[in-house]
């Protein structure tokens, strides 16, 4: 009886051992809850009777949203075609429910913990598991995780998402404020009150409720992925990878990591390190004893000798270093992660000088002019932003010589491939906090609380991008606050209640001025934090010319100045400007057809947001300052794009000149969200204006800036944005447009690395003589070598009052390697000269040309279309074909 006792008992001991092993065998599992999908919208919705086919449960998509769901089941037609946009406000106003199935595995069940992870949640969303409600959610922007060990089965989980309308939720508590604060643009369409606006008390996209250049759709969806994790010992809930220190001899890091552990033990933490050449080694390891908490940080330092640094576009390569870190225990892995970033110092300098202060970034020592756009949402519906999608817009953002783009605060904040594609392009992020005009109820704690666990959950997935240098608070609240008029913005707020203005305003500098600024401190290693955008950082004063940083809209907006009134503003860091065009004419005919389009036509209003169905108004009125009346819909079109780009170049070659007292020029805006009339320089299908070609040109690292004033004053400038000096030749054509050449000289220049250089100075006088301003010119080439040349024309007179003579434009379309090449020539000048195929796809390297008299160009051109094809479809349009001749 012993023996077998001791047999029993050794059997036993074994058994427990290989149960611990097992237990320890059971790692960190994660699975996508993405398939099985149905959506409706509920039988209790207030706009359930009028819309009976959405009742039914149908197939959804997730990650997604109600709209796309509905167009893809027939039951709505496109929300970008025609003018769809009134017809479909009511769904917005609806309530919608998401449900489907899952099964879960052995392990699952018997793991200690597991959790479904909801990464977005658009927005009032209740979720429920097996009938149980297990979480109310009020934030699109956060990641909401639910326990549910000990709620889930091995087959047949039901998994449900009631999505409430945040326009019923929260209309009644606006409404029955006394005094109401300010929102951003009253709906239209009357589902919504114009006095008792909503978006600025949900924390939801402010342009999911209309801006100036994006419908209207107040979205519902599963609009993130899902996940099931699972786990019986540990789970790694976040790796920060915090530079100390970098510099050209050592980089210094803390990898932090922040560890779930079910049970308290002894682990082994290990960091590996792959280099950018591809080389990987084990760079720290660390034994923790872990306590059975949620959160615990361990710290694991690493040096990298002689690193590879990270820089901006245009000063050096984008290297990125990965990172994989690993939580063993009993020699087993139980969790692992990774994460890559790359190696770099940056800071913000704002320094007091005898204007005010400078603003400017210092990337690896060097002080950096930041040349670029802001960006807004690629498509109303997220979901269906694809990694194709983004990766376009960014090259093209790259191909133009851009190094940073501003993220506006009335959008998302961007998937992780979005902040991958900048890391690896060496594109710049400012990245604004969601807050994108108007006013918050920052004064409510609850609200504050509620934003703190968004920053936070946004700083901590975003930190390690190299290519984030700022974290800014909110678009434009400020100044709104300040300086705007409105009943419900500051300064009426004061007159009619200052009890509840200063209640509203104390809000305000809490949330923008010390919570959000402290999450920073706290989460973003080392990142600086600004309050608004423009401001100065809170400062008494905002948006001025001497400090911090600026958005100028007196041209364009009201008073509407001509651009060349840009040449008076000279800012620190110029972060918004901007002028409308329309897209390209295939674009427009994409939800227009041609007998619907006209500068007044219904769909084309519909497509046109600014000032209320005005903006056609507005954008005709640049037109016709210096082109005059166009002659039909396709010449506005073109126009208005010649219009949008000499103009923008004006203020972006004012800004580089001005170096270094202005370090930056963002214009408004890269992308857009629909397709439409909007500031943008690339459209919604990724075609380029011409802004986006004259911006390769004028963001170019040397190029010279010719600025002629309203005073017939022009100030030459060479510009040289690379690190080392350069010589070069400046030479100076003054010409009729014919070509007979009136004026030709040549002189050295010199330039200082980093640097913007004043070269000349002349009259009109002085460069006309006795030449007539209305058919003369004046060229100015800058040729640096191992640099393209750069081209400055000056124009004398209005093109409306220049009588162009027919420029003979001729195109010679060959093959050429791979693709085609397309030699352009011209007689006489061709001033905005665009190159298009029609309904063929091809990409050019270069268009919105200006070509002088007796020049050829050479263009290369990429198209599936055959040589044929694409001869047959070849125009050539300059100003000449639009421009009405002058009355003499």
């Amino acid at each position: 009886m012993r023996t077998h006792a001791l047999l029993r008992n050794l059997l036993c001991t074994v058994l427990v051992a290989m149960c611990c092993d097992a237990a320890l065998a059971q790692a960190f599992s994660e699975t996508r809850v993405d398939t099985g999908w149905q959506f409706r919208q509920r039988p209790d919705s207030p706009q359930a009777a009028a819309h009976p086919r959405t009742l039914p449960w149908q197939a959804a998509t997730v990650p997604g949203t109600v709209h796309t769901d509905l167009f893809a089941r027939g039951l709505i037609p496109d929300p970008y075609v025609g003018a769809a946009e009134a017809g479909l406000q009511w769904i917005g106003l609806s309530d919608w429910e998401y449900r489907t199935t899952f099964d879960v595995s052995p392990q699952t069940l018997g793991n200690a913990r597991s959790d479904l992870v909801f990464e977005g949640l658009d927005t009032f969303a209740e979720v429920f598991v097996n009938g149980e409600k297990l979480l109310n959610a009020d934030n699109f922007f956060r990641t909401w995780r639910v326990p549910v060990q000990g709620k889930l089965r091995a087959h047949g989980n039901e998994l449900r998402v009631v999505l409430h309308s945040p326009i019923n939720r929260l209309l009644p508590q606006v409404q029955a404020m006394p005094v109401k604060i300010a929102g951003n643009y009253p709906s239209p369409y009357g589902d919504e009150p114009t006095d008792a606006l909503t978006g600025n008390f949900v924390r939801k996209p402010g342009f999911h409720y209309g801006w100036d250049w994006g419908p209207r759709y107040v979205t519902a969806g599963v609009w993130r992925p899902v996940k099931l994790q699972s786990w019986d010992a540990v789970r790694i809930d976040d790796v920060q990878l915090r530079q100390a220190q970098v510099t050209e001899a050592h980089a210094l890091l803390d990898v932090r990591v922040r560890v779930d552990a079910v049970r308290a033990g002894e682990y082994d933490l290990r960091v590996w390190q792959t280099a950018p050449d591809g080389k990987r080694t084990q760079v720290a390891q660390r034994h923790a004893a872990l306590k059975a908490v949620d959160g615990e940080v361990v710290s694991l330092p690493v040096t990298v000798d002689r690193p590879q640094r990270w820089y901006p576009n245009g000063y050096g390569a984008q290297a990125l270093y990965r990172y994989d870190v690993e939580v063993r225990q009993g020699g087993k892995t139980l969790a692992q992660a990774s994460k890559r970033t790359g190696l770099r110092s940056v800071e913000l300098r704002t320094d007091p000088d005898a204007q005010g202060a400078t603003f400017h970034f210092v990337v690896n020592g060097i002080p950096v002019f930041a040349k670029g756009a802001n960006y807004i949402p690629f498509d109303l519906f997220a979901p269906r932003v694809g990694d194709a999608q983004l990766r376009r817009v960014l090259q093209s953002a790259v191909d133009a010589n851009m190094n940073m783009i501003r993220g506006w605060g009335g959008g998302i904040y961007e998937s992780d491939h979005f902040y991958d594609l900048a890391d690896e392009l060496g594109l710049m992020v400012w990245q604004d906090f969601m807050f994108g005009g108007g006013m918050q109820p920052a004064y409510d704690k609850a609200f504050r609380d509620n934003v703190v666990a968004e920053a936070r959950d946004n700083v901590r997935r975003l930190r390690d991008h190299p290519s984030i240098v700022l974290w800014c608070g909110n678009n434009e609240e400020e100044i709104a606050w300040k300086y705007w008029g409105g009943a419900d913005h500051g300064t009426s707020l004061r007159a009619r209640d200052p009890a509840f203005a200063r209640k509203v305003w104390d809000g305000y500098v809490q949330l923008f001025g010390h919570d959000l600024r402290e999450v920073v401190e706290q989460e973003g290693g080392g990142i600086r934090y600004w309050a608004s955008s423009p401001s100065n950082d809170l400062a008494e004063v905002a948006n001025t010319p001497a400090a911090g940083d600026m958005h100028y809209w007196e041209v364009w907006g009201n008073p509407a100045h001509p651009p060349v009134k840009y040449l008076e503003i000279t800012p620190r860091f110029m972060s918004e400007y901007g002028l409308q065009a329309w897209p390209a004419q295939r674009t427009v005919d994409a939800f227009a057809p041609r007998a619907d389009q006209g500068v007044a036509t219904p769909v084309i209003e519909a497509h046109q947001k600014f000032m209320a169905g005005k903006g056609n108004e507005r954008l005709m009125h640049y037109v016709e300052m210096e082109f005059g009346t166009p002659k039909d819909f396709p010449d506005f079109i073109y126009l208005s794009q010649a219009m949008q780009a000499e103009g923008i170049e004006l203020a972006a070659l004012h800004h580089r000149a001005s170096r270094p007292y202005t370090m930056g020029s963002l214009y408004w805006q890269l992308n857009d969200v629909w397709p439409g009339a909007s500031w943008s320089s690339i459209d919604w299908f990724g075609r380029w204006k011409a802004l986006q070609f004259h911006a390769r040109r004028f963001f170019a690292p040397v190029a010279v800036a010719a600025l002629r004033d309203a005073q017939g004053h022009t100030e030459v400038s060479a510009l040289n944005d690379r690190t080392e000096a350069r010589s070069g030749e400046l030479r100076l054509r003054v010409m009729s447009l014919s070509g007979q050449p009136l004026r030709d000289e040549r002189k050295p220049v010199q330039l200082a690395p980093l640097s913007a250089t004043k070269i000349a100075s002349y009259t009109d006088a002085e460069l006309l003589g006795e030449a007539d301003p209305r058919a003369t010119v004046a060229v100015f080439e800058l040729t640096v070598a191992g640099e393209p040349v750069s081209r400055s024309v000056v124009y004398f007179s209005a093109a409306k009052d220049i009588a162009w003579p027919d420029p003979g434009l001729r195109g010679t379309l060959r093959r050429d390697g791979d693709g085609y090449a397309l030699d352009v020539s011209t007689r006489s000048l061709a001033r905005a000269t665009w190159i298009d195929f029609g309904e063929l796809d091809a990409e050019l390297s270069d268009n919105a040309l200006t070509l002088l008299p007796g020049e050829t160009v050479t263009v290369r051109v990429r198209s599936t279309a055959s040589l044929e094809a694409l001869r047959d479809a070849l125009h050539l349009r300059s100003l000449a074909d639009a421009v009405q001749p002058p009355s003499r």
